[in-house]
């Protein structure tokens, strides 16, 4: 004779007949199956709510989780990701606490595992991290010790206008100074836009470009049009390596983000693209946390230069028994009975030859160095310093 097989639900059901026959006593039914009184009571319980699914084995998962996010305050979350869409859970954390600080605000990665939920987040793309520089550039260990200035990648309006928005930063504060469409990649384009700039908020120390026009040039020095302007006003230009927009990563990591909160998909025009870019820099400066900043937002670390626009240039200072010379207008200067090639951008200016050694003579313009001249060869090797080449300059009549 074989085994008769019982599931636990058959056992349970012959437990609740057999007390509504009323043959014996909860206590002695109990006994008789082997539980608890409390069991027994829990059994005829569940089937009295619920019929035969009460006595099937229950979820052993608490039904209310001691750190679950109250509605309300997922509610919360989750309206102003809405308001704000491309905030981190960081960012989102930050501004919360600073807004209502009666409330204990869930971690970030609560926040985060809320959101994935919520469908509300993007994975990101992974990357190649590029390798530390070799020869950093300038510390801004405070704000208006480096600017970065900028080209964002021009695109075209919904009317197939282009647009070629200008930005620049404080490299500390990380406060975006302008974010403004300009009619092109030109030094009098730009040169307006800096020139309000520094009318309202002061003279940095060093500027901050790649190697493009307008900012730079392939002259000696790499000087262009508008980074003599810079030199004039006491900034010292500051370009990273060519191909190497990483070492810009402040501003470029910027630039990601006006682009997806401004360009992804473009105003109709450039009028309503101005406006998007300004609510941008609006917001970008006084509400967005940076996590580089301790959660705080450019506005509350940024403070304007106390060196102010100057009314007029000043006059250039160099040593004593320096050479002085003045470029002409095609950009030679001349030495005893020759002509030696300095670079057209720097016609008109006055630029001075301190005296080294060997026929040798480190050529200046205000404080900036810009080449060593060879007295023997007649020509000037651009100088190693400030990002610039070391190809040799020949001289051109």
């Amino acid at each position: 004779m074989g085994w008769k097989e019982t599931c636990a639900v058959e056992e349970r059901f012959r437990f609740v007949e057999d007390y509504k026959r009323n043959h014996s006593s909860v206590a002695e039914l109990c006994r008789c199956y082997g539980v608890s009184r409390k069991t027994g009571y829990k059994w005829l319980e569940r089937y009295q709510e619920e019929g035969l699914d009460g006595l099937r084995d229950q979820s052993r998962t608490p039904r209310v989780h001691p750190n679950q996010v109250l509605p309300e305050v997922a509610e919360a979350i989750v309206d102003l990701r809405r308001q704000y869409p491309l905030w981190g859970p960081e960012k989102l954390r930050a501004r919360l606490a600073r807004d209502v600080p009666e409330i204990l605000w869930p971690a970030p990665s609560t926040i985060g595992e809320l959101l994935k939920r919520r469908g509300m987040t993007v994975s990101p793309k992974h990357r190649r991290k590029a390798g530390p520089s070799l020869n950093p550039l300038s510390h801004a260990a405070e704000a208006n010790r480096v600017w970065c200035v900028d080209f964002k990648g021009w695109f075209r309006c919904g009317d197939g206008s282009r647009c070629d928005p200008l930005t620049i930063t404080d490299a500390c504060s990380r406060y975006l100074l302008r974010c403004q469409a300009v009619a092109g990649q030109d030094e009098q384009s730009s040169r307006d836009v800096m020139e309000a700039a520094f009318r309202q908020y002061g003279l940095p120390e060093a500027i901050r470009t790649d190697n493009g026009e307008p900012f730079a040039s392939t002259g000696i020095g790499g000087l262009s049009r508008l980074s003599i302007w810079w030199v004039k006003l006491g900034i010292r230009p500051e370009r990273i390596p060519r191909g190497k927009p990483q070492h810009n990563g402040r501003h470029e990591r910027m630039h990601r983000t006006l682009k997806a909160a401004t360009a992804q998909p473009p105003s109709a025009n450039l009028r309503q693209q101005q406006q998007a870019f300004d609510t941008f820099r609006e917001e970008y400066n006084q509400q967005r946390p940076h996590e580089a900043l301790q959660m705080r937002t450019p506005a509350e670390v940024y403070q304007p230069s106390c060196r102010a626009y100057p009314s007029r240039f000043a006059e250039p200072k160099y040593g004593n028994g320096w050479e002085l010379r003045q470029v002409r207008a095609g950009g030679q200067i001349r030495w005893w009975s020759e002509s030696i090639f300095i670079g057209k951008a720097l016609a008109g200016e006055v630029i001075g030859l301190e005296p080294q050694q060997d026929g040798l003579w480190k050529v200046w313009f205000f404080n900036y160095p810009i080449g060593v001249f060879d007295e023997r060869q007649r020509k000037v090797k651009t100088s190693g310093a400030n990002g610039t080449d070391s190809a040799t300059r020949r001289q051109r009549a």
